[in-house]
């Protein structure tokens, strides 16, 4: 079997690469075997390394070194190869998507224990041949997202600053907009403020918008968000971003579905795991057992009550 290691060189501001990439020469050292450190070049390079790698054909590892970026992109580059397993080893800012595993998301740093992994079938979400793990989305969080690397341009704007400017830009811009949206047996044509369809649970660093959202139940949990006033955002997204629905019913809709289908009257932001396209009609379509996904031995899922979410069940 061979381990590949692909390291983003620019995940989480470089801060970690460094010491990541000194763990892992000390530790294959000693463990030996067949194993590479892969530096991406740019956006999607490691699709193709992971692809290049895989077409071998022998069993092959691919450990991603970096944030949620770098996951998406290694899991884009495994999708439907049954020799072929993903991790996680973080070095970014907000490794989301481990988060489902609780207190366990921490011995993904331990080098040694992921190389004794467990590998388990995970869903994704096919977005026109593009695929995510964890959370999809349009609307507001999306433009927001997208517009974020555009202002972290600006002179003084950085990290979260940036983001800052691009949510006041984009509230500007319009809350809501209007779509015609197609899941759960039913069209609705009307504005909403955001659409997310939900195979993992966290994104964004602090949105936990389904809690008991699971990568391997052969559903996608979708949240329809309708038009509100600028007064009634922030009361929103403290409910959003908590896993609250339930207690607004009159503006959140959670439907369980296989498929969404999303279509604006001009282009929109779709955003795929924190990767943004841009498109006039997109459909996310979930793929059961699509990736092989491998986590430290005795780490899984943990359901919604262990997690901390408060609301409603």
């Amino acid at each position: 079997m061979k381990h590949l290691f692909v390291l983003n060189p620019v995940a989480g501001g470089g801060r970690r690469i460094a010491e990541g990439r000194a763990q892992i020469q000390a530790v294959m050292g000693c463990h030996g075997g067949d194993w590479e450190i892969y530096e991406t070049k740019g956006p999607e390079d490691a699709i193709r390394k992971v692809r290049e790698a895989a077409d071998i054909g022998e069993p092959l590892r691919v450990y991603a070194c970096g944030g949620d970026g770098t996951l998406n992109e290694c899991i884009n580059g495994a999708v439907g190869q049954p020799h072929v397993a993903v991790t996680h080893f973080p070095m970014g800012t907000g490794n989301d998507f481990i988060k489902i595993f609780g207190a366990g998301r921490e011995y993904f740093f331990d080098l040694e224990r992921l190389l004794d992994g467990q590998e388990m079938a995970v869903d994704v979400i096919d977005v026109g041949g593009r695929y995510g793990v964890n959370i999809c989305s349009v609307g507001l969080d999306a433009r927001i997202g997208g517009d974020v690397h555009k202002y972290s341009k600006l002179p003084l704007v950085r990290g979260k600053a940036a983001y800052l400017v691009s949510l006041v830009a984009n509230l500007f811009q319009g809350i809501a907009t209007k779509f015609e949206v197609e899941t759960g047996g039913e069209i609705r044509h009307e504005s909403f403020t955001l659409i997310c369809a939900c195979n993992g649970r966290s994104y964004g660093g602090a949105f936990t918008p389904v809690p008991e959202a699971m990568p391997d139940d052969g559903q996608l949990d979708i949240l329809l968000v309708k038009k509100v006033s600028p007064l009634g955002v922030l009361q929103l997204v403290s409910r959003y971003a908590k896993g609250r629905f339930r207690e607004i019913p009159h503006l959140i809709t959670h439907v369980q579905d296989r498929r969404l289908t999303v279509q604006g009257e001009r282009e929109f932001v779709v955003n795929v795991d924190g990767e943004i396209l841009r498109r006039r009609e997109v459909t996310f379509t979930l793929v059961p057992s699509g990736v092989n996904f491998f986590a430290p031995r005795g780490v899984s899922f943990v359901e919604r009550e262990k997690i901390g979410v408060n609301g409603s069940n």
